[in-house]
């Protein structure tokens, strides 16, 4: 065990960058039971400062290279157990490194249903076989004769099983397969073609009703396009193989010719081109062809997982709004629009369902009812859904706004992916057991622009739609490598261990589900949480779990100001030293960068605590419970610019990135259709990663170049050179910096009459009371 622990450590720390002894140390805390977070953040000295990527692939490839470790173990042992191990055979099986590899290794000694060949040798036609192949002088048809007795009713059948023999040795021998599989890789085609009669139905597909690539070039988004094709009977794929080649033995043939030493001129060896032939097209074509499929799409899924993973973790980590009233607003056309006001801490205060759309057409009661929960509650925030009816209540709320006095709210349009799914959730249920089912999504609406990564913790990852063909790819994996992203996201930023919900807490280091829900039961019969320390009195909660997640919970004003900094239990010790150093009060020393600059950390590490997790101190100590997230800004959609129909190329305009693909980014433009910026017109320069440019969240501006009204499809780019329409006249506002004061000025005190379709409201409002 110890000899594998070390072979696997020399393999993954080649691939991390890192040396061999720090992913041992580092396998020994995961598999003790600690968190990536954990480690990453508090167990730098073990490991030799991984950082959270590192320890994410390490525990990725850990998985695969175990599985490895303990399937090649399982072929050591039959092929032992058939005593067929040979010191040749023991080193080739030691040194592979894939799963593919292992098992080609093993395919001849894998115990198998019977096949044409071992019937063939039950027959006695093992001997003709070795015959031909061991003098090609000979004719094998005349070598047949003597084998015609018994079941083999004559030459031909005699040659048929002398050719299953052969072509099974052909298709178990190791080496040439992954030949053959190498040469396929670099020079298979790819074909996708329509299914006749499936036009129509399949119109989404039409890229691909008559399309060619390279194999080893197709992207993973058009990989899993054409399966998805596939799947629903839309596309037929196959593999073309030296396609060009006219020759009459094609190169594969002549591949395997070669490792068998056939040459063109005696009769052995033009029968042996010949079952050459046959097993490719038979055997080897299609099984090689299954494996560069199944690779195909494994790369695909691994790549859309990596893409989905990266778009959820901007989401999560997504600039929040703050704690302000917020009124959250579900769009609806015949249903309603379902409103929601919650207070600062998310808490909520007042819910009701307006109609302002047909057929009820009731706008001045809608504007009336909204202008009297703003002014009752002191909203401050309005979040509009981006689904169906967002930009019809988008102008009724402005012109509701328009000549409001101030401070007025801030209406902001928010992604409302994943809230139908909460608001039927079971968790939405406990949370909101009186509450109906519609209004929970505005609920979730209007807590998701206060904070992110709060409301969205509660949804499971893969229903918040910003990935690329989610629902094709491998959803354990997919499942696995969101659930980590949340992990990560969660602990990154810190959670308020007195306001955060269940749902929140379980993300947390070292918690879950269960200890989750015995935390908030213990804050609410026994009152806030003095300390970090009082989370020992939780039942259940041991001091493992307490080591695990202490340092990213926080105490807002608690007993121990360093409750409500990263820095852990463990170490206040160390930060009260670098305190006294200062001759300061802790609370005072904290956020004074100059001092905490002019300290030296080497002169406060000790045996437990190296300079690593010293100047991690000093660095919380200086900004002490500081938010990674960034500043909040949102984009100003263009007035008039409401449905597809109204785009225009040249138009020049601002939107929201939704999601980023492999082939580009999606951008939300205020039409209920995303248009997509190509990767080529990202920048005014190559760029090979979208991510390097933009991520989800990110406001951006974009010019119209392409509109597909049939297909839904929109062209857009964020080049500035002069390849493009010139700019028409829908241009945005620029993007607002939702950064807010403590302090609000006073309300100007002008009269209802005054104030446009705001008094307006007000006025209907006071009638209504």
């Amino acid at each position: 065990m110890a000899g594998d622990i070390r072979k696997i450590a020399a393999i993954i720390a080649a691939e991390i960058n890192a040396k061999p002894e720090q992913v041992v140390a580092a396998v020994g805390l995961l598999d003790e039971g600690a968190t990536v977070p954990f480690v990453a953040r508090y167990r730098k000295e073990v490991t030799g400062g991984l950082d959270d990527t590192q320890l994410r692939n390490l525990s990725e490839r850990l998985v695969y290279l175990r599985e490895l470790e303990s399937r090649r173990a399982a072929i050591v042992e039959s092929i032992t157990g058939q005593g067929k191990m040979t010191d040749d055979l023991a080193v080739r099986i030691a040194t592979v490194t894939t799963k593919a590899e292992l098992e080609d290794i093993y395919l001849p000694y894998k115990p198998k249903r019977r096949t044409k060949a071992e019937i063939a040798r039950e027959r006695g036609l093992g001997p003709l076989a070795e015959a031909i192949l061991a003098d090609r002088s000979l004719v094998p048809a005349e070598l047949a004769v003597g084998y015609v007795a018994g079941e083999v009713a004559d030459v031909k059948a005699a040659l048929e099983g002398a050719r299953d023999i052969v072509a099974e040795g052909i298709s178990e021998n190791a080496e040439l397969l992954g030949r053959l599989r190498n040469h396929m890789k670099e020079r298979a085609v790819m074909r996708a073609r329509v299914v006749d009669g499936k036009q129509e139905a399949g119109a989404k597909f039409s890229d691909y009703f008559d399309h060619s690539e390279r194999w080893a070039n197709v992207p993973s988004h058009r990989a899993l396009a054409m399966l998805r094709g596939r799947n629903e009977d839309v596309l037929s794929l196959d593999l073309e193989i030296d396609a060009e080649d006219t020759s009459p033995v094609k190169p594969v043939e002549r591949m395997i010719a070669a490792a068998y030493q056939i040459g063109a001129t005696l009769p052995g060896d033009q029968w042996l081109m010949t079952v050459a032939g046959w097993t490719w097209r038979v055997k080897l074509s299609l099984s090689l062809s299954l494996d560069l499929m199944r690779d195909l799409r494994e790369a695909a899924e691994e790549e859309a997982i990596r893409v989905f993973s990266r778009n959820l973790k901007d989401l999560l980590l997504a600039a929040p709004a703050g704690s302000r009233a917020t009124m959250g607003l579900d769009p609806g056309i015949r249903t309603g629009v379902k409103v929601a006001v919650i207070d600062a801490t998310g808490k909520v205060l007042d819910t009701t369902t307006v109609y302002p759309f047909p057929p009820k057409n009731d706008v001045r009661g809608t504007q009336a009812e909204l202008a009297k929960l703003i002014i009752r509650h002191k909203v401050e925030l309005i979040a509009i859904g981006n689904g169906t009816g967002s930009r019809e209540t988008e102008r009724l709320v402005a012109d509701l706004l328009t000549d409001m006095p101030a401070p007025k709210p801030t209406k902001v349009i928010v992604s409302e992916a994943g809230a139908s799914v909460y608001s039927a959730s079971a968790t939405a249920a406990a949370e909101f057991p009186n509450l109906d089912v519609s209004l929970r999504g505005a609920v979730s609406i209007a807590r998701r622009l206060q904070d992110p990564l709060a409301e969205l913790v509660k949804i499971e990852p893969k229903s918040i739609g910003v990935g690329q063909y989610q629902h094709d790819v491998d959803q354990y994996r997919l499942g696995r490598s969101l659930e980590a992203v949340v992990e990560d996201a969660v602990n990154a930023v810190g959670v308020d261990l007195n306001t955060a919900s269940a749902p929140l807490l379980a993300r947390v280091s070292g918690l879950g589900p269960s200890l989750a829900e015995s935390i908030v039961a213990h804050r609410d019969a026994s009152g806030a949480f003095a300390t970090r320390r009082d989370l020992l009195a939780v039942p259940r909660l041991g001091q493992r779990a307490f080591e695990q997640c202490a340092g990213f919970l926080r105490i807002r004003d608690g007993k121990e100001p360093l409750d409500a900094s990263s820095v852990h239990p463990e170490a206040y010790g160390v930060a009260k030293k670098i305190v006294a150093s200062c001759g300061r009060d802790l609370r005072q020393l904290m956020g004074d960068s100059a001092a905490l600059k002019a300290i030296d950390p080497r002169a406060f590490v000790d045996e437990r605590f190296g300079l690593p997790t010293v100047r991690d101190i000093i660095a919380e100590l200086e900004k002490p419970g500081r938010d990674p997230r960034p500043g909040f800004k949102t984009a100003t959609f263009a007035d008039g610019v409401d449905d597809i129909k109204d785009l225009k190329p040249g138009m020049l305009l601002e939107g929201t990135v939704t999601n980023v693909a492999a082939f580009g980014a999606f951008v939300d433009i205020g039409v209920h259709q995303d248009g997509l910026v190509h990767v080529s017109q990202l920048a005014d320069k190559f760029v090979k990663d979208p991510h390097e440019v933009v991520k989800a969240g990110d406001v951006v501006k974009v010019r119209v170049v392409e509109v597909d009204i049939p297909r839904k499809r929109i062209g857009l780019t964020m080049r500035k050179d002069g390849g493009e329409p010139a700019p028409r006249s829908a241009a945005p506002a620029k993007a607002r910096d939702m950064k807010f004061s403590s302090s609000s000025p006073k309300p100007q005190q002008n009269k209802p009459e005054q104030q446009g379709a705001f008094g307006a409201a007000l006025l209907e409002a006071m009638k209504r009371k």
